[in-house]
């Protein structure tokens, strides 16, 4: 235990903070994606169908609404009717357009519109809807222990899909946690990307109900060159070394999902990848009141430039050996070391997370942090690990409580004429 770790804990312990370690998914920094055209004059288009699902490695976008459904039928025909009915309104929503023609109030007086128009007049802001499944989906699993192959998948689960395991020191709630299916929805407008899963949880009536939702603000995350470094609610910059949408080798490595890695009936996941959703609260109170230094030395870099301790410039690469009377200016318990590749054998991850404020926890303390996305080819070999680590070994963790956790397989992108989920279902 450094001199650092005590003198924290001695303050905040005079204060009166409880603190809980908990565990940090994949971490503030590292991970990476592939950009959409910056064009503030154009039509906010992201093109809905491609190789890839839109919303991976396309440039970050400003807003989130996140949402994770159970499905409730037990018939596989009415859900592959509903993909077949959200591919339509999200393909058309990301253009702009209402989930059909004149849906909003167009047609008649004495029918419910199919369209609840909020976005009428609106640009399509860079939506991207993205879809994954989730392991109960296809029989039993950790969060549903008593659950059928209700819709004949079982043996079409890929190899990778499993709940994530329980971490040190998190306080996972189930009702927000878990799920069938999950609806990513990012836009440049926060009104855009609430109407969309909003028409989708409406039109999934009766097939599929919302277990929880999560909306985002300030990504944290850089997913191409051309844009800035953004800051977490600790005020640091967040997702320093994040790969960037040109990395295609890094991205083929680290992200999609290849034909090797799944057994003959699980192909349809090639070229997909999975997601991993943590819900992340920051001890705000506490980390306000910590000094500059303590919050520089926590995380390992400093807090202006965001530069590795010892270097100059946010990008200069971290040196964990440079010391300072004999100490490492950058402790092994530092979030970048962590967390660092350099430190992991390589290992990455595409991480596309968000910041969240969700009011006050009746203490007057602010429900507020991290709404943490990673993306990866295989979450046992590269989120697990590290999230296991992040728990146990990085000192930020004081400052964080992981409440909601859930896991994703994420099909590739769509060609014409083909809806969500078709090759798992055919």
């Amino acid at each position: 235990m450094t001199d650092r770790n005590v003198s924290r804990r001695t303050m905040l312990g005079a204060m009166g903070v409880g603190l809980t370690a908990a565990g940090v998914a994949g971490g503030f920094a590292g991970g990476m994606a592939v950009g959409r055209d910056e064009d503030p004059g154009g039509d906010q288009t992201v093109p809905f169908r491609g190789e890839r699902q839109a919303g991976i490695v396309t440039a970050a976008q400003d807003r989130l609404h996140f949402a994770a459904f159970d499905v409730v039928t037990d018939s596989r025909d009415e859900l592959v009717e509903l993909l077949q009915k959200w591919t339509v309104a999200a393909e058309r929503m990301t253009r702009g357009e209402e989930t059909e023609p004149d849906g909003a109030v167009g047609l008649g007086d004495y029918t419910p519109p199919a369209d609840t128009g909020e976005a009428l007049g609106l640009k399509p802001a860079h939506l991207t809807l993205t879809i994954g499944f989730g392991p109960g989906l296809f029989g039993p699993s950790a969060a549903y222990p008593d659950r059928k192959d209700r819709f004949g998948i079982g043996a079409r689960k890929p190899a990778g899909l499993t709940d994530l395991p329980a971490f040190a020191a998190e306080k996972i709630e189930p009702l927000r946690s878990y799920g069938d299916i999950c609806i990513q929805a990012c836009a440049d407008d926060p009104q855009v990307a609430v109407h969309a899963v909003r028409n989708l949880a409406r039109i999934g009536v009766g097939v599929v109900s919302v277990r929880w939702s999560q909306l985002g603000f300030g990504r944290t995350s850089s997913t191409t060159r051309d844009q800035d470094t953004p800051r977490n609610l600790f005020g640091f910059k967040d997702g320093t070394a994040n790969m960037r949408s040109d990395e295609k080798d890094v991205l083929d490595q680290w992200v999609w999902v290849q034909p090797e890695d799944n057994p003959a009936a699980a192909q349809w996941m090639t070229g997909g990848t999975y997601l991993a959703a943590r819900r992340i609260r920051m001890d705000i109170e506490p980390w306000d009141r910590a000094n500059l230094l303590e919050q520089e030395q926590i995380i390992g870099r400093t807090k202006g430039e965001g530069a590795p301790l010892g270097q100059e410039k946010e990008f200069d690469d971290p040196d964990f050996q440079v010391t300072s009377g004999g100490v490492p200016l950058i402790y092994k318990d530092a979030h970048i070391a962590v967390t660092n590749p350099k430190n992991r054998d390589g290992v990455r991850i595409l991480r596309r997370g968000y910041n969240f404020t969700d009011g006050s926890d009746g203490f007057g303390h602010l429900d507020a942090g991290l709404f943490f996305i990673a993306f990866n080819r295989d979450s046992h070999k590269q989120f697990i690990p590290m999230q296991h680590d992040v728990s146990r070994k990085d000192a930020l963790t004081e400052y964080l409580i992981p409440n909601a956790s859930a896991h994703f397989a994420i099909p590739p992108g769509l060609k014409d004429g083909e809806y969500w989920g078709q090759h798992l279902f055919s």
